[in-house]
């Protein structure tokens, strides 16, 4: 959609195949219904990308505050909240019909209901688009379908075409994600929420930590902060490598404060049974679980268990290891990662193989955490690809972008 407008707004004559009935449907479902734009906080070293020199190139051609200007000339307000940057209602409706709107003023043609079936370059005439039987010509090509993440069984036409030209498609795994775990304790932890934090070991080595409020499901673990590297547990499960997420559920306090303060709790609560030593510091279910899983029993009194096994007890809670088997499937997931490699794509989404050819948003093996990250992505390699489509270099980009960033 922002490809399309923008590429309107500069001349060209724009038609947008819809495979749906309606553009954006997935819109409504970001940011839990209230649509992240972006982040105030932004950094190129919140995606994951083989370059980011050229990723930065793209922002700077159309950065987050470009994307706040670019909501506000059509009409939408925009706020920030804890970093984020959100539409004033909080509605991603607002966000969906806004673009809509513009898409119309814009006399963008869009045609809904229209799965193009195939698409080649012939010399001297262009682009044919075949759908549904019908041939259309055009000059330029911006291929922008998204991915199948949060569908079943769908969104691979655009690898398709995209492989037909050539371009290399690197694995598809699912990114923003539940991970699913074997352990025993998973039913029993079902519905429990904590803060922790959490730390990816992949063939026993640490790969990255991330903090927050984590989910225990069922089936295993969910939350932000298990989001934000599933993209890498993914990868590892693909590749068969062992996984395990160690959680530390008391990460405000450092080692030496945390023994301390334990033993004096050892002291005053001597007369208690294990479950009642640990009510108050971690959540019931998950003190029922961390006894267990040390071979002790919850009625057993403290003073019997001895200040060592409750002192190694207590360090359970903060190196409790959860095996990762699997990762939810691609319909659960809110991103997809991998894609179009982009190295075969330059600073302005063209492609590298093949003249006229673009590329914007998550069918490039470019993803972001959560936070705006991948909108912003979106808006800004849309923006970039609809204007260097309608012929607008580099340079003219950012000569026409700087009375924006004035206002």
């Amino acid at each position: 959609m922002t490809s399309a407008i923008v590429a309107a707004r500069h001349g060209a004559e724009v038609v947008l195949y819809e495979k749906n009935d309606r553009v954006g449907k997935k819109l409504l479902v970001t940011g839990n219904g209230r649509c992240n734009l972006s982040n105030t906080e932004f950094s190129t070293d919140c995606y994951y990308c083989s370059d980011k020199e050229k990723l930065q190139k793209v922002f700077e051609s159309f950065s987050l505050w470009d994307t706040v200007s670019f909501f506000e000339s059509m009409g939408l307000m925009v706020k920030e909240k804890n970093k984020g940057l959100y539409p004033y209602s909080e509605q991603a409706s607002a966000v969906l019909d806004v673009l809509r709107t513009e898409l119309a003023y814009s006399k963008a043609h869009v045609i809904t209901g229209a799965e193009v079936n195939k698409v080649e370059k012939r010399e001297k005439i262009g682009f044919v688009i075949q759908e549904e039987g019908r041939e259309e010509i055009f000059d330029k090509l911006i291929l922008a379908p998204g991915s199948q993440a949060s569908l079943k069984g769908t969104g691979k036409s655009g690898y398709h075409i995209a492989k037909n030209f050539g371009h290399k498609i690197n694995p598809l795994v699912p990114g923003l994600v539940q991970l699913k775990s074997d352990e025993s304790f998973c039913k029993a932890l079902g519905g429990v929420r904590c803060n922790a934090k959490l730390t990816l070991l992949i063939d026993g080595k640490v790969k990255t930590e991330e903090t927050g409020e984590v989910q225990f499901t069922d089936y295993g673990i969910s939350g932000i902060p298990v989001f934000q590297f599933s993209r890498q547990a993914a990868y590892a499960h693909k590749e068969k490598k062992e996984i395990h997420v160690l959680a530390d559920f008391f990460p405000e306090q450092d080692d030496k404060t945390f023994t301390f303060a334990m033993k004096l709790r050892y002291e005053s609560l001597k007369n208690r049974t294990l479950e009642e030593f640990l009510t108050g510091t971690v959540n019931k279910k998950i003190g029922r679980v961390l006894i267990k899983r040390y071979g002790l029993k919850p009625e057993m009194r403290v003073e019997e268990a001895g200040q060592q096994k409750v002192l190694e007890l207590m360090g359970t809670g903060r190196n409790f290891s959860i095996h990762i088997s699997g990762v939810n499937p691609m319909e659960n997931a809110q991103i997809c990662a991998g894609g179009i490699d982009f190295s075969q794509i330059d600073d302005q989404m063209e492609s590298a193989l093949v003249p006229g050819l673009y590329f914007a948003g998550e069918i490039v093996d470019v993803d972001g955490k959560c936070g705006g990250y991948n909108l912003q992505w979106a808006w800004s390699s849309g923006y970039v690809a609809g204007r260097s489509a309608a012929g607008y270099s580099a340079e003219e980009m950012r000569k026409d972008l700087e009375p924006e960033v004035r206002g």
